[in-house]
Order: C-alpha cells, then structure tokens, then sequence
C-alpha cells in the first residue's frame, strides 16, 4: 500500500512539512505564482475549499493548466512507486497563508489521486494553517 501524505502549507507560518516517514521529503509545488483570491475582499476569509474561491481560481487564473502539469508529474512517480512497492509518498502545496491556493491544490489532487489509483494507494490529507479542513 503506498500512503500518499497531501499538505498544504504557509511559506510564512510553517513553512514546508518535514517528511516523518524517514524518505527526506517529496514534491514541492509553489503555489505563489498563481493569482492569490486572497488579495479580493468576497474571499479574503474563506478558503480554497470554499465553492467561490474554487470558481475564482478555475476561471480567473491558470491555476488548471498548473494543476494538470501537477498530475502528469506526481502520476509518473506513483506508477512507479506502486510497481515498486514504495510505501509513502509527500506532496505539498505551499502558498503565501496557506488558506486558498495551496488548500484548493491539495484537494483537487487528493481527489485526483483517488479516482486514479483507487487500488493501492491511502491518502491523508493535511491543511497545516487550516486545521478544520484536515481528513
């Protein structure tokens, strides 16, 4: 069984998740170059799990082109991962608060991750600056 460890993080608060398994980390994605929906009054005291600031960033910026470069880098890994029998993998999505961008990618790729691989693979999903978003 691969565990797939998803964060997402603040560069200014807590800065990047130290990897716990013994592997010295996994993917880093910056998140920053992304228009922040935090920067827009409606949205500066949601979250990226929120459906406005979901629409904003699907619609407004290049947050899906990005997403989807993401996926096809992190599904060469995990293919190999699974063939390989590894058995953790971290990714992380950081941001400036850790409360939009970085939230809204770690959850669109945990979802990825599970309609993808629905065999072989556990998830956990961190939010480190959002704490009631944690599954």
């Amino acid at each position: 069984m691969l565990h797939i460890d998803i964060h997402s993080f603040s560069y200014k608060k807590g800065g990047i998740p130290k990897d716990t398994t013994g592997n010295g980390g996994g993917f880093t994605f910056d998140c920053r170059g992304i228009l922040n929906p935090g920067r827009i009054e409606e949205y500066k005291s949601l979250t990226g799990n929120d459906p406005g600031v979901q629409e904003f960033l699907e619609t407004q910026t290049d947050m899906p082109k990005f997403l989807d470069l993401i996926k096809n880098i992190i599904s060469i890994n995990i293919d190999n991962y699974l063939e390989r029998g590894f058995e953790n993998l971290q990714i992380n999505f950081g941001c400036t608060g850790g409360q939009h961008r970085s939230v809204y990618c770690a959850l669109k790729i945990a979802e990825f991750v599970r309609e993808k691989y629905p065999e072989g693979t556990e998830i956990s999903l961190h939010h480190d600056e959002q704490h009631q978003l944690n599954s």
